[in-house]
Formats: C-alpha cells, sequence, structure tokens
C-alpha cells in the first residue's frame, strides 16, 4: 500500500460523517458528559450535575442515546445509567424518552445490538433527543464509553457529539494513568471532524485507592497541562461537588457562542 503524500489530510481511522447539528431539534442548552474510558464514573458525576441543576430549580432534561448491558425486568429492557439519569432529574417523561435503544450484551450497542439480530438506529440516535426540546431548560446527554467508541461501522460517540453541538464535560477517574488518559481524550476531541469544545473535566475516584500515590498529584498536573478547566474533583462515593457549579451557566456560555 502506498504511503499518502505529505500534504494529504491523513486519518487514523476509518470515519464517514453524514449529519449536521442543524438538522436536529434539541434543546438551546445541553452538556455532553463523556468519559476517558468505560467505568470511570461517568453516569455517577452525570447524575450529580443533573441532581445540582435540579436542585437550583431548572426544568433538566437527561438523554442517554443508546445503551448495552441493560437488565431485564419482567418483559423490559432496563438500562441502569438512564435510570440513575431520570432519577436525579426528578423523573421527567419517562424511561423510553430517556434511552430509547437498549440491549442486552456487555459489549459495545452496536455489536450487543447485532447479537439480537438487530441494528443501532442511527437516525434515532439522534432524533430521540427532540421529545425533550421543548420539556426542558437544559438537557444533559451522556455518551457511551469514551469519544472513539463506536456507534456503527462508520461513526463514533463523537460524531454524536459533534452533531448535537453541546460542550462536553470530560470525566476522567483519579487514579495512575490518568494524566495521559484525559490528554488523549482532549486530542481527540480538538482533532475530531471540526472539533469538540470542552467545557472542562471533572476528576473523579470510581473507588477507594489510598494505596495510590498519584491521586493527590493527579489534580494539578492536569491542570498544569489541560487547556480546559479541571472543575472539581469528586471523591469516592461523593453526594455532591466539593463546591458550587453554575452547570446552567457553563452550558449557556456554550449555547451563546
Amino acid at each position: 500500500m502506498p504511503l499518502p503524500d505529505q500534504g494529504e489530510n491523513v486519518t487514523m481511522i476509518r470515519h464517514e460523517p453524514f449529519y449536521l447539528s442543524a438538522m436536529i431539534k434539541k434543546p438551546r442548552r445541553g452538556l455532553f458528559v463523556t468519559g476517558t474510558n468505560t467505568e470511570v464514573g461517568k453516569t455517577y458525576v452525570a447524575a450529580l450535575i443533573v441532581k445540582s441543576l435540579a436542585e437550583a430549580g431548572h426544568r433538566v432534561g437527561v438523554y442517554k442515546p443508546v445503551a448495552s448491558d441493560c437488565m431485564l425486568m419482567g418483559t423490559q429492557l432496563i438500562a441502569e445509567d438512564a435510570l440513575a439519569l431520570w432519577e436525579a432529574a426528578g423523573q421527567p417523561l419517562d424511561l423510553d424518552a430517556v434511552c430509547p435503544q437498549r440491549f442486552r450484551a456487555t459489549i459495545a450497542p452496536h455489536l450487543a445490538a447485532r447479537s439480537e439480530g438487530k441494528n443501532v438506529n442511527a437516525d434515532l440516535l439522534r432524533s430521540g433527543i427532540e421529545v425533550w426540546e421543548d420539556q426542558c431548560d437544559i438537557v444533559v446527554v451522556e455518551g457511551a464509553g469514551g469519544l472513539l467508541s463506536p456507534l456503527g461501522d462508520d461513526e463514533f460517540v463523537a460524531d454524536l457529539a459533534i452533531d448535537f453541538g453541546y460542550p462536553l464535560i470530560v470525566v476522567t477517574p483519579n487514579m495512575l494513568g490518568t494524566i495521559n488518559q484525559t490528554l488523549q481524550t482532549l486530542v481527540a476531541a480538538s482533532c475530531f471532524r471540526d472539533g469538540l469544545d470542552v467545557a472542562g473535566i471533572v476528576l473523579n475516584e470510581p473507588q477507594s485507592l489510598l494505596d495510590d500515590p498519584s491521586v493527590d498529584s493527579n489534580p494539578d498536573q492536569i491542570a498544569a497541562r489541560a487547556v480546559p478547566p479541571l472543575l472539581c474533583r469528586v471523591g469516592y462515593e461523593a453526594e455532591s461537588f466539593p463546591e458550587e457549579i453554575d452547570w446552567f451557566a457553563l452550558a449557556d456560555k456554550f449555547a451563546n457562542k
């Protein structure tokens, strides 16, 4: 295979974007919560954001476009992430509005769908948010996995984030290796298509790591190297953020760009 000319725009992933943000009817203000990996506490932090917004008196919409690893309750598949967001928001609308596409297998959503003889509906990933357009002051969207987690053969979570147009909240785990993971996610955000806005970083402690000395140094190291602000550090099993953050104003800042 011949090498591309140096003048070409070389990409390292196969990718064919095909949607435009302007085509999607959606709430004006929103935050898109993503993670540096799976199991970093993305849902936990997203639910804390939703709870904070609701307690401040805002009508909060919550949207999980697709979920795998769902549990069967009776005849209904329940996405635990969607359930946590829905309950944090005060149970607006119903769980189908929160997560319209749900699958059982504990693998990437498009593969989980295929294991059931189905496909992830790319149109529904985007149109599913329309139900929240007139039902909330702000919507919190939680992606699946990280920015480059696949949602199909030719698109990624980052495509969905760009098409919605909401700034990212990047959740990263406070443990050894998080500096590299965080910076890689920020690089991916800046390089993907036309680039993604990042509103800030949340350093989360998904487990108790008393024997990990990096826990205390990670905040300063990330703050020193990342352009987006480190918004806060969330302790293990914390029930709220350590300091007050105006999430609504943060989303509004980007909505008015």
